[in-house]
């Protein structure tokens, strides 16, 4: 009998790649711009994975969406000019052991990979560009086409895309917001704790992974344990 097809969708920021000094600055940017103070780092850092629009909404609350929808403007601006001065591949770099595990699993002929993120499509494909990855993932959910994180839309799409069955599907990443969106699209969640959201809000993963190493281990003993 043959293996079931799996699925193994990855989140980007914070669990792919390390963009949080990008997006502080950017962040900064466009706080500055609105004359409006700048939240805590760990705040900022805090709604990595959500939609643009709906992060400045959370972060600064009390202005209106019109100043909301410039903020998201001049985050934009700033964070394609750093991209520009030091190159994707430098501004985003993949952590330590991503490409491995991108490349051994993509070796396996029953599992296909996926990312499901809150980049837009233009910012996904420079990077994908940027580490020569595009090659790896058969489906690709950005916030262009779904509502934020953690709404399950773009991890459903992502099954019927493939025709992979959400029990022999997985999300990855590190923060809440994709824990929730895996809960919520019938998936299970394997948490890194490498990124951005403490091990502590991670709650609805499955399990938490300290290094790419384990991840290997992780899938076989969650697919195991489901047959």
């Amino acid at each position: 009998m043959s293996a079931p097809l799996r699925l193994v969708v990855f989140d980007v920021d914070g669990t792919l790649v390390d963009s949080q000094a990008d997006i502080l600055a950017a962040m900064a940017h466009a706080f500055e711009r609105a004359d409006h103070p700048l939240p805590a780092r760990d705040t900022v850092l805090g709604i990595v994975g959500l939609s643009l629009d709906v992060a400045m909404t959370r972060l600064a609350p009390e202005l209106d969406a019109a100043r909301h929808g410039r903020m998201v403007d001049w985050y934009k601006e700033a964070y394609i000019a750093l991209r520009a001065e030091a190159g994707a591949a430098q501004s985003s770099p993949l952590y330590p052991g991503a490409l491995e595990a991108i490349e051994a699993l993509h070796g396996v002929p029953e599992i296909l990979l996926g990312v499901a993120t809150g980049k837009s499509r233009r910012g996904l494909d420079k990077l994908l560009e940027a580490h020569d990855l595009r090659r790896y993932f058969v489906t690709q959910q950005v916030s262009d086409h779904h509502p934020s994180k953690p709404h399950p839309a773009m991890l459903q799409a992502a099954l019927s895309e493939t025709g992979v069955s959400a029990a022999d599907a997985v999300m990855i990443g590190d923060t809440s917001f994709d824990m929730e969106m895996a809960r919520a699209a019938g998936m299970a969640g394997i948490g890194v704790s490498w990124g951005y959201h403490p091990r502590t809000s991670l709650r609805d993963a499955v399990r938490v992974i300290d290094d790419f190493t384990e991840l290997p281990a992780c899938l076989n003993l969650l697919w195991e344990t489901a047959e």
